[in-house]
């Protein structure tokens, strides 16, 4: 089997929420129209119908709407999360657990990561889903701090982790799918003997782990959602939340799972494409 050298680096703690920041702003457009199509309650419009509305009432720059609670949750929840994933996994016990060692590690990751992620996570999807509100009705937060801010004084510190319980779980799912499947998707190709650190690999490698995410978080994602962006009261329990995207059917919970997917599946790539040459190109030399 052939490895290269720079297998032998390990990453640093905080390379993984840079490697997601990059990666957000780069798909936020994908996400953005994500989130709209989960909310939007119409059954016969497309991803590029939504896109095409989008451009045409607000311009191509509204496509980037909430970039900054994008970047701002990556660099908290992913930060989090990578870094406890990671070093947990240079650890004499992750050195030796093997893959459900890599998986406990993973929910643990995410749980701490998805709940200190929620703030951005909530001022991300009402940035988003502003520009399909009326004028009159639109929150219109200048940035991630500002949407932070007037959500602790005009709604209470409290509303800042609405939907931390499901974004939360989305988190834990979110982080075994992404990162245990990376890891274990990268060593079984490797163990054929084709594949060498390079390039080529990560990207096969993340394609394979964006898929298991979509999947693994997709019904979790769509009541995270409705629940982030529902108003005040318009909801009181979870159960409420499930009976609404009910009434779209059986598929309901997987609706939007093809732009989830697009979204995704290309955030997940750069994502450990970025890390990768973080790890490459400025890692640490594992002390053997």
């Amino acid at each position: 089997m052939l490895i290269s050298k720079d297998s032998e680096k390990k990453s640093r703690w905080y390379f993984g929420g840079l490697a997601s920041a990059g990666s957000a702003f780069c798909t936020q457009p994908l996400d953005l129209l994500k989130v709209i199509y989960q909310t939007d309650l119409r059954t016969n419009v497309s991803m590029f119908q939504l896109s095409r509305e989008i451009v045409r009432d607000d311009g191509v720059c509204a496509l980037f709407n909430g970039v900054s609670a994008a970047v701002l949750r990556q660099l908290t929840y992913s930060t989090t999360r990578f870094a406890i994933y990671e070093l947990g996994k240079q650890t004499e016990f992750g050195k030796e657990s093997g893959f459900l060692g890599r998986v406990v590690m993973a929910a643990i990751g995410g749980t701490v990561g998805g709940f200190v992620g929620s703030p951005a996570d909530l001022i991300n999807v009402r940035m988003q889903n502003d520009i399909k509100r009326p004028p009159a009705l639109r929150r219109n937060y200048k940035n991630a701090f500002d949407g932070i801010v007037r959500v602790w004084r005009e709604e209470g510190f409290r509303r800042l982790f609405a939907g931390a319980s499901s974004a939360t779980a989305r988190s834990v799912f979110m982080t075994i799918g992404q990162l245990t499947f990376y890891d274990q998707a990268k060593y079984t190709l490797f163990q054929t003997g084709y594949f060498t650190d390079n390039i080529g690999t990560h990207f096969l490698a993340a394609l394979i782990a964006g898929g298991m995410a979509t999947t693994m978080t997709q019904p979790i994602d769509m009541v995270k959602t409705v629940m982030m962006n529902a108003k005040p009261g318009e909801f009181n329990s979870i159960g409420a939340i499930l009976v609404h995207i009910g009434q779209l059917g059986p598929l309901g919970f997987f609706k939007g799972f093809i732009p989830r997917f697009i979204r995704l599946g290309p955030h997940t790539v750069l994502t450990f494409i970025f890390l990768e040459q973080l790890r490459i190109h400025f890692g640490v030399v594992e002390s053997r």
